[in-house]
């Protein structure tokens, strides 16, 4: 963490500005900002649990249209009324 002193006599303005200048320059806000939105990749079993349960769910609503227990609208999002 940038450490910053106050001189004597100067301004918080300017020690604020002086702390800024040190933080940019540390890069230490370039390293969080990549870091941010970092998500951990899924392990092999997990991608395959996913691909299997998104097939079977498939196959499950492909049947339900075919036999007409189900409509195409009755698997589409509901749109909100809240975004309006």
């Amino acid at each position: 963490m940038a450490e910053v002193k106050r001189k004597k006599g100067e301004s918080f303005e300017s020690l604020l500005r002086r702390f800024s200048r040190r933080v940019q320059e540390s890069g230490k806000l370039l390293q969080v900002k990549k870091i941010r939105f970092h998500t951990r990749g899924k392990s092999k079993s997990a991608v395959r649990e996913a691909a299997l349960r998104r097939e079977y769910l498939r196959g499950k609503r492909e049947y339900l249209i075919k036999t007409g227990q189900a409509t195409e609208e009755d698997f589409r999002p509901k749109r909100s009324n809240r975004a309006r």
